[in-house]
C-alpha cells in the first residue's frame, strides 16, 4: 500500500453508510490514513518509510465489507503521526511547541509523557519526529481542521443509531506491530480491549473473542492495549451506547517492511467479516440501556 503525499488532506475522513443500516454497528478505523501532507512531511526529520511505522496500515481495508451488510464504516485519511484522533483533544507536550499552550491543554498524561499525544512526537522505537518545536498554532489549526469534524460525525453517528434501534456499538479498529513479541509461539494474534469491562456490555467481547478463537486466532483482553480515547470516551453501556477496540497483530495480514498485503490477507478479512456479521446478531435486549432492559 503505497502512501500519498498531498497538499492538502481532502477530504479529510470518510463515512461509508450501507443503502439501509440494518445493525446498531459502526467500524472505525481511525489510524489507517496514509495521505501525508507535504508540508509535514517536508517538516520532519524523518523520512516517510519511518513516518508510516505509526500506521494501522490496511485496517480499513479489512474491515470496509462491513457496509454490504447493513453496518456503517468510519476511516480517517490522515495519518496517525500529524493528528491522533484517539486521544484527548489537547494532550500536548509543551516541549515540542513554540508559543504558549491553552491552559485548558493537558501536558501530563501518561501519553504525553510517552511521547504519543494528540500531536506526536515519536513513532517507532521512540524516534522523535522534528527536528525542532513547531508553531503553537499549527497544532492548534490541525485540531481544529481534522480532530474536531471527526469526533463531530462520530458523535453524530452513534446518536442517530441510538435514535433509531435504542443502542448503538462502535468497534474501533487497530493494528499492533509483530516486533514486540519475541517468541513467535507466544505470539498474540489480537487484543480485544473493553476497559476492563467499562465500555460495553459482557455480550460483546464475549462472542467477538469466541468467534475470532473459533476461526484459530490467539486472543487476549485488555494486555496490552485496553482501549484508548475514544473506547473509554464513547462507552456508556448504562446508556445503551457500546465501545469495543481490536487491535491485530501486523504479521497476520501485511509485510511490515514493504507496508504490502501479505498473502493471508483476503482469509483475515473474510474471518473478520463472518465475525462482525455474528457481532450483529446479538440481541439488542442485551445491548439495551440497564432502565430498558430491566422493564
Amino acid at each position: 500500500m503505497m502512501a500519498v503525499i498531498a497538499e492538502t488532506i481532502d477530504p479529510a475522513f470518510e463515512v461509508v453508510e450501507p443503502a439501509e443500516l440494518k445493525a446498531p454497528f459502526l467500524f472505525n478505523s481511525p489510524h489507517s490514513g496514509i495521505v501525508y501532507p507535504r508540508a509535514f512531511v517536508e517538516q520532519a526529520r524523518l523520512e516517510l518509510p519511518a513516518l508510516r511505522r505509526s500506521e494501522d496500515t490496511l485496517v480499513d481495508e479489512l474491515f470496509g465489507d462491513v457496509t454490504r451488510f447493513g453496518m456503517a464504516f468510519m476511516r480517517a485519511h490522515f495519518p496517525r503521526c500529524y493528528l491522533d484522533v484517539n486521544r484527548e483533544p489537547y494532550e500536548l507536550d509543551p516541549r515540542m511547541f513554540e508559543g504558549r499552550l491553552p491552559a485548558y491543554a493537558n501536558t501530563r498524561s501518561m501519553r504525553v509523557s510517552g511521547g504519543l499525544g494528540t500531536v506526536a512526537r515519536i513513532v517507532g522505537d521512540a524516534q522523535e519526529i522534528y527536528g525542532r518545536r513547531i508553531p503553537v498554532d499549527e497544532a492548534i489549526a490541525r485540531i481544529e481542521t481534522y480532530y474536531k469534524p471527526y469526533h463531530r460525525t462520530l458523535r453524530r453517528l452513534m446518536t442517530q443509531m441510538q435514535r433509531s434501534f435504542g443502542i448503538g456499538v462502535l468497534v474501533d479498529c487497530h493494528s499492533m506491530p509483530s516486533s514486540g513479541h519475541r517468541d513467535p509461539r507466544a505470539r498474540i494474534d489480537m487484543v480485544i480491549g473493553d476497559r476492563y469491562g467499562t465500555s460495553c456490555a459482557p455480550v460483546i467481547p464475549d462472542v467477538l473473542e469466541g468467534e475470532l478463537r473459533r476461526r484459530g486466532y490467539s486472543v487476549t483482553r485488555n494486555k496490552p492495549y485496553a482501549g484508548g480515547f475514544i473506547t473509554e470516551h464513547y462507552g456508556n453501556p448504562a446508556s445503551g451506547i457500546h465501545a469495543i477496540q481490536i487491535e491485530i497483530n501486523r504479521a497476520l495480514y501485511m509485510n511490515e517492511r514493504t507496508y504490502e498485503a501479505s498473502d493471508h490477507f483476503a482469509t483475515l478479512r473474510a474471518d473478520l467479516l463472518e465475525v462482525a456479521v455474528t457481532l450483529a446478531t446479538i440481541p439488542h435486549l442485551e445491548l439495551a440501556p440497564a432502565r430498558a432492559a430491566a422493564e
